[in-house]
C-alpha cells in the first residue's frame, strides 16, 4: 500500500524518529520493499535488462550484515492482487508510469526500472541464504504488521503504511537503516547496524494528543492505494482545518498537518466518521461510511498467523478458503514456488506483463511469449472436455480467457488472451487443479516441452541445471519477431557459460577436484570484462530480442513450476547479465575472435559447443544464413511498415510449436 504524501511529511520534520542500534534481534522485512531498494542501487544499469548476479551479490551482503550482528531476519513478501482486485488502479497507473520509464530509457534518457526477473532472483537468493520467508496470498502489510506485535520487534520497510500501523518494536524505513555502515560497539555486545525508528507515540502526541486508533481513519482520508480522494473532496472543500490548512496548490503537507489536529478533537474513529459525513450530501452518507470503514479495515490485525507458518510451515488464509485456492497451490505461493502471477491468473483471470527497455516500435516482447502463457492459462482454468467430443468452434467458445495488461507501442492496453486446449491427459476429470501434482511427473514434462518445442532427447547433452534455459532459448530462436541473429545467440550463450565458469570457481564441487584452467580462464575473463564494460554502446533492436528472451524464461520458469519443475530451475544469478550480453554483442560483430574467451578451459569451450550446437539443431541449417541475407531487406520493410498509420492493435506473431494453442478470443482497448 502507501499513504499519499505521508513519507515526505514525516521526513521534513524528523522529529519523529529515534535513534536505534539493530543488534541481536527478531527483524520483520518486508521483501518487496527491500528487493527493489537493493535493485536501485546507484550503479545499477537500467537499459539492459539487469544484472542479476550483482543483484544476487548485494542480497548476499546485506544478510551477512544482519547475520554479523546476530539479527535474525524474516522476509514476508507480497503475493497475489486478492480476490477484490481494489487495487486495480493503482495498478494500471504504476504500470502506465514504468511504461513512461521504460520509453525514456530506451531513448537514452535517465530513470529507473526493475529488471524483468528481479523478483525470481529474490526468492531464489533468499532460498540459497537459507533466510525464512513468506510470500503471502494477497498484500503483505497486514499480515507484516502482525508478525512483528506477535514478536515485539521492528518491521523494516520503505512502505508508508507503516507509519500507521500501530507497532510495538516501531518501523524502520530502509532510508534510515545503515546496513553498509555496520559499527562495532565498545561494549561486550558487539556490533550494530546505525537505523532510525518512527515512533508512532510521538507522533501522536505531536498533534493533540491524537489517539492511535484514528491513524487508519487519517491514511484513508488522504488516500492510499486502495482509494483516491475524490470521494472526499467535498470534505475538505467545506471544512474549516486548523491553522488555515486548507487545500490548496502545494499545499499537501499542510493539508495533511490541518486534518491531523482535526482528527484530535476525536476519542474514537466512529464519532469522526459521523463528523466527517456531516460535511457531504444525505445521499452520499452510507456509501462514503462503508467505504471508509472498509478501508479501514486495511490496517487492522490479519487472521493470518505467519508464526505458525515459520515453526510449522502452515500458511492458512480465511481469504483464499473464500477464493477456493487448491491447498497445494497456496503450500506453493507460500513457500515462493509459484508466482503472484499464477495467483492472479487463476483468482482475477487478470495478469500484468511488466515492460522492459524495449523497442517501442515493435509488438510488445510479451508477444513471444504468449503461446507459453496460454498454457499456463489452459492447466488453471480448464474446464473437462475431450477433443475428439467437440468441433474446433465450440472447443474455442468453450475455453476461458484472461485479460493481460500489456503495451501496445507506448500505452498500456488490455487484451483477452484464450487459454491453451491441453493435451488429453490434462483435460480429464480425475486431475482437476486441485489434483494436478498426480498427473505423472512424465506427462507433466512433456507439457512442457512440447510447450517450448523440445524433446528430451535434445538437452540430454546439457547440464541438468541449465536444460529449462537451453529449451527457452530454442523456443525464443524459433518464435522471436524479428528473428534472433547468430551474434546474439552466440552472445547469449557466453554468458550463460561465463555464469558457469564463475560457479565452479566460486563455489567448487568438494568431489572434485579442481581444475587449474578453469581458474585461468575465469581470471583472464574478469580482465576481459572489467576492460570491455566501459563502452556504451546501445543497440535497441539487440535488447529487444534480449527483453522477448526473458519473457520466454520468465514465462517458462512459471510453467515449471506450475507443473511441480519436471525441470531443474535455473540460477538466475548466473544465468542472465545484461551488461555483459550487450558488450560480448558488441564485440562479437566487430572481432568475432571473442568467440574464444574461455578456449583456455577445455570444459568450458566444450560446453559453449555443445550450447550453440544442441540449439542451433533445433532450426535449419541456413536459418541464420537467410537471416543476413534478407536483413537488409527486412529493414527497409520495417521502416515503411512504420510509417503508416495502424488500427489500434497490438499486433501478435505468429509462433509454431507443438502444442495446440488458440489466438485471441477478442480485444479491448483502454485509454
Amino acid at each position: 500500500m502507501g499513504v499519499q504524501g505521508l513519507t515526505g511529511f514525516v521526513e521534513e520534520r524528523g522529529v519523529f524518529f529515534t535513534e536505534l542500534r539493530v543488534r541481536d534481534t527478531k527483524l520483520v522485512i518486508d521483501g518487496s520493499s527491500l528487493y527493489h531498494r537493493l535493485c536501485f542501487a546507484p550503479d545499477a544499469d537500467f537499459r539492459r535488462g539487469g544484472d542479476y548476479g550483482a543483484f544476487a551479490a548485494a542480497v548476499r551482503d546485506f544478510f551477512g550484515v544482519l547475520r554479523a550482528c546476530g539479527v535474525a531476519p524474516f522476509v514476508v513478501l507480497d503475493g497475489g492482487r486478492g480476490a477484490e482486485d481494489r487495487k486495480l488502479p493503482t495498478l494500471r497507473g504504476r504500470a502506465a508510469e514504468q511504461l513512461r520509464a521504460a520509453h525514456g530509457l530506451s531513448r537514452g534518457a535517465g530513470g529507473c526500472l526493475v529488471p524483468l526477473l528481479t523478483r525470481e532472483a529474490f526468492v531464489q537468493a533468499l532460498g540459497r541464504l537459507g533466510v525464512p520467508f513468506v510470500q503471502c496470498f494477497a498484500e503483505a502489510d497486514r499480515e507484516i504488521a502482525g508478525l512483528a506485535n506477535r514478536w515485539g520487534c521492528p518491521v523494516l520497510s520503505l512502505d508508508s503504511d507503516f507509519f500507521v500501523f500501530d507497532l510495538a518494536g516501531g518501523y524502520c524505513p530502509l532510508s534510515h537503516f545503515q546496513w553498509q555502515s555496520v559499527r562495532a560497539a565498545a561494549e561486550p555486545q558487539g556490533c550494530y547496524v546505525p537505523a532510525r525508528c518512527f515512533s508512532a507515540d510521538r507522533f501522536c502526541r505531536h498533534f493533540g494528543p491524537l489517539s492511535k486508533a484514528l491513524l487508519p481513519l487519517f491514511a484513508v482520508m488522504n488516500g492510499n492505494d486502495f482509494i483516491g480522494l475524490e470521494a472526499l473532496e467535498v470534505f475538505f472543500s467545506k471544512v474549516r482545518l486548523p491553522r488555515g490548512c486548507a487545500a490548496g496548490r502545494g499545499g499537501k503537507h499542510l493539508r495533511l498537518q490541518g486534518l491531523l489536529h482535526w482528527l484530535a478533537q476525536f476519542a474514537e474513529p466512529v464519532e469522526a466518521v459521523d463528523n466527517v459525513l456531516k460535511y457531504l450530501k444525505k445521499h452520499q452518507r452510507e456509501e462514503i461510511r462503508e467505504l471508509l470503514c472498509t478501508s479501514m479495515e486495511d490496517y487492522a490485525p490479519s487472521d493470518v498467523n505467519l508464526e505458525d507458518f515459520f515453526q510449522k510451515g502452515c500458511y492458512e488464509s480465511e481469504a483464499a478458503r473464500k477464493a477456493d485456492v487448491p491447498q497445494w497451490v497456496l503450500d506453493a505461493l507460500a513457500k515462493g514456488k509459484l508466482a503472484p502471477f499464477v495467483i492472479n491468473a487463476l483468482i482475477l483471470r487478470s495478469t500484468f506483463l511488466r515492460v522492459q527497455v524495449e523497442n517501442m516500435q515493435r509488438p510488445s516482447a510479451h508477444s513471444t511469449a504468449l503461446p507459453i502463457r496460454q498454457v499456463i492459462y489452459g492447466l488453471l482454468l480448464r474446464v473437462s472436455h475431450g477433443a475428439e467430443d467437440a468441433s474446433p468452434c465450440k472447443q474455442t467458445n468453450e475455453l476461458p480467457t484472461v485479460c493481460e495488461f500489456d503495451r501496445c507501442q507506448k500505452t498500456l492496453k488490455k487484451t483477452f488472451v484464450q487459454a491453451a486446449s491441453l493435451p488429453s491427459d490434462f483435460c480429464d476429470d480425475r486431475f482437476p487443479l486441485d489434483k494436478l501434482m498426480e498427473v505423472p511427473v512424465s506427462c507433466r514434462q512433456m507439457l512442457l516441452l512440447e510447450t517450448l518445442g523440445v524433446k528430451m532427447s535434445f538437452l540430454e547433452p546439457i547440464p541438468s541445471h541449465l536444460q529449462l534455459a537451453v529449451a527457452v532459448t530454442c523456443y525464443w530462436i524459433r518464435c522471436s519477431e524479428p528473428k534472433v541473429n547468430l551474434n546474439q545467440l552466440k552472445a547469449l550463450l557466453l554468458v550463460i557459460v561465463s555464469g558457469e565458469l564463475q560457479r565452479i570457481t566460486d563455489d567448487p564441487d568438494p568431489t572434485v577436484l579442481p581444475a587449474e584452467d578453469d581458474s585461468v580462464a575465469y581470471n583472464e575473463f574478469l580482465k576481459w570484462k572489467e576492460k570491455k564494460l566501459q563502452n556504451n554502446d546501445f543497440d535497441l533492436d539487440a535488447s529487444h530480442s534480449f527483453c522477448q528472451w526473458q519473457c520466454c524464461l520468465q514465462m517458462g520458469f512459471y510453467l515449471n513450476q506450475l507443473l511441480g519443475t519436471p525441470l531443474s530451475e535455473p540460477d538466475l544469478s548466473r544465468l542472465y547479465t545484461g551488461t555483459l550480453v550487450h558488450r560480448l554483442y558488441q564485440e562479437l560483430k566487430s572481432a568475432p575472435s571473442v568467440e574464444n574467451l574461455f578456449v583456455v578451459s577445455p570444459k568450458m569451450a566444450q560446453l559453449y559447443l555443445v550450447l550453440l550446437n544442441t540449439v542451433k539443431s533445433m532450426v535449419s541449417p541456413d536459418f541464420f544464413q537467410k537471416m543476413t541475407k534478407t536483413k537488409s531487406e527486412s529493414c527497409k520493410k520495417r521502416k515503411a511498415s512504420n510509417k503508416k498509420k495502424t488500427a489500434i492493435r497490438c499486433a501478435v506473431p505468429e509462433t509454431q510449436h507443438l502444442c495446440n494453442v488458440n489466438r485471441f478470443a477478442s480485444l479491448e482497448v483502454d485509454d
